[in-house]
């Protein structure tokens, strides 16, 4: 896999990749039809642009879940141009798709949910924590996970946090009516973690290694960080919860705040 500096701007890579794969697409049929004579049909030119526009995005850096984006959007184009739809439906579904993925232009965080199996090992894990804990969720998406959990531990107090425009709309809309949660339209960056008993996260690689220095810095000593399937690179999760469901998930958990120096520092691993 190739490295880029633009590797923070992912929008860029995958428009790279787009025309990337249509310059080279473009070639390869040229030479195909004067050499032997092979002339392709528009869907499957723009099949085989897809297919060229996923591997220079893997290429490029960009995350698994851009692969069907680079694969499917020209043959999409392709397929909708014999349907009568307005232009400005179109424009509608791009615009709900970039309030709902917003965090994956910005801070390379797409949107994850949390499967039900994820939900139950969560439920299970805090069970073991005493009354009145505070959880934090950094990124809480649709509030489907936040306001289950919130259910089932009435006593508790829940947070969710996040900068999706639409996405917080309907997290907050769904949550607003429970007493012990709330839903907050910030950074997870913004948010001081030393104010919770469990910080839970469904990110990405991408800010992981940059989460835990701040969590060891803000984190009690009997604090814990649970991350669903991403791992922190060079720190070995102190417990590993596997989850039953069809990615072998896993739930991270760590004790960042014990994890500090008496400088202040984070240890190094």
């Amino acid at each position: 896999m190739l490295t880029s500096p633009l590797v923070r701007f992912p929008a860029v890579l995958a428009l790279l990749s787009q025309l990337s794969s249509l310059l080279v697409s473009w070639l390869l049929l040229l030479v195909l039809a004067r050499l032997l004579g092979w002339h392709v049909s528009l869907l499957t030119a723009a099949w085989l642009q897809g297919l060229l526009a996923a591997l220079f995005g893997h290429l490029f850096g960009l995350l698994r879940w851009w692969l069907p984006i680079n694969l499917t959007f020209v043959p999409g184009l392709v397929l909708l141009q014999d349907h009568a739809l307005p232009p400005w439906l179109l424009l509608v579904g791009f615009i709900v798709l970039l309030l709902l993925n917003w965090n994956a232009l910005t801070e390379r965080v797409p949107l994850y949910l949390t499967g039900t199996a994820a939900e139950q090992r969560l439920i299970e894990r805090l069970a073991t924590l005493p009354a009145g804990f505070r959880f934090v969720d950094l990124g809480s998406g649709l509030g489907g996970t936040l306001l289950r959990l919130a259910r089932a531990y009435p006593t508790a107090q829940f947070v969710g946090v996040e900068t999706a425009p639409l996405t917080f709309a309907l997290c907050w809309l769904r949550c607003v009516l429970q007493r012990n949660c709330r839903v907050c339209f910030r950074s997870f960056w913004r948010e001081p973690l030393g104010n919770y008993e469990v910080v839970y996260c469904f990110l990405s690689p991408a800010p992981m290694s940059a989460l835990w220095l701040k969590a060891c810095e803000e984190m009690h000593p009997r604090a814990l960080l649970i991350s669903n399937s991403f791992e922190v690179p060079g720190v070995a999760a102190e417990e590993v919860l596997a989850i039953d469901d069809w990615r072998h998930s896993r739930l991270l958990l760590w004790r960042p705040g014990a994890n500090v120096q008496p400088d202040g520092g984070p240890v190094s691993s």
